[in-house]
């Protein structure tokens, strides 16, 4: 998955939280920040503290993995289609 804006980061979290059927509430108080954080995060904050950020992927169970791009290509595992995704979200706020 290749996450190229805070937009894009933001769409993730927001359908990982929504897959998991959690609120934005008790997300904000599984990281230890407040609900308007979360709202903040979900609709594009791009200032938002990279501690937190990382807090709320690893509350979601959602694996950050840096690797060499040209290398994945040609990889076998099953991948997230970011765009849906973020077609959906953006579709979602029209």
């Amino acid at each position: 998955m290749l996450i190229r804006t805070s937009a894009d980061l933001g769409a993730i979290i927001r359908d990982k939280r929504k897959r998991l059927k959690l609120d934005q509430s008790t997300l904000a108080k599984r990281i230890g920040v407040s609900r308007q954080w979360v709202i903040e995060v979900e609709h594009d904050h791009p200032r938002a503290e990279l501690g937190l950020v990382l807090r709320a992927l690893d509350a979601l169970g959602i694996r950050l993995d840096v690797g060499d791009p040209a290398k994945s290509r040609g990889s076998t595992k099953a991948a997230v289609d970011i765009n849906a995704i973020v077609a959906k979200a953006r579709k979602a706020r029209l």
